[in-house]
């Protein structure tokens, strides 16, 4: 059964606005390295126009820096799934819009043969999360206290806690502190 592992960038407060954070190599090639292990990304709608036609296009222009066009072909090269009511089309062939249920689609796609999963965004990984479908969490912890944005699992209710095992950790020359955990 393929795992569907949740990454996100937070900051000290809890913060998970992309606008607070740092986005340099290194955590460029840290987000590069993990696509490598998955072969299916999940997002809303919000996280999916956030990421397309950004990525794709840099991509397919090449003029950011090595660590940027890298990410950007990894990303591109990875099949979609977006839950969305509203959104009317993908931008890109490798995409496909689910309007129906969020947990029962879930639950075929990890059964369904391949690598793992990969859920991003704050709304739908966080209703996952609720429905105890998480089996892995990867933060990059960053050394900023924002003050403001949205939080992460805000407003997520558990039926019982989460108990997770850190497994892996890594320090980052901007003080970002990748953290992997699994659930127990």
């Amino acid at each position: 059964m393929r795992n569907v592992i949740f990454a996100i960038n937070i900051t000290l407060d809890g913060c998970c606005d992309h606008t607070k954070t740092i986005a340099d190599e290194e955590m460029l090639e840290h987000y590069t390295h993990l696509l490598q292990d998955v072969d299916l990304l999940v997002y809303g709608r919000k996280t999916y126009q956030l990421m397309v036609p950004y990525w794709p296009d840099v991509a397919k222009d090449q003029s950011e820096t090595k660590a940027s066009i890298e990410f950007a072909k990894t990303f591109a090269s990875k099949n979609k799934v977006v839950f969305s009511q509203s959104l009317e089309s993908a931008e890109d062939g490798s995409t496909r819009i689910v309007r129906t249920n969020l947990q029962d689609e879930i639950v075929r796609l990890k059964h369904e043969q391949g690598k793992n999963i990969l859920v991003g965004g704050v709304g739908i990984p966080s209703q996952l999360i609720e429905f105890g479908l998480v089996d892995e969490y990867r933060f990059v912890v960053q050394p900023i206290i924002a003050g403001e944005g949205r939080r992460l699992l805000e407003g997520v209710s558990l039926r019982e806690r989460l108990q997770l095992k850190l497994v892996e950790s890594k320090i980052f020359e901007s003080g970002c502190v990748a953290l992997r955990y699994l659930k127990q």
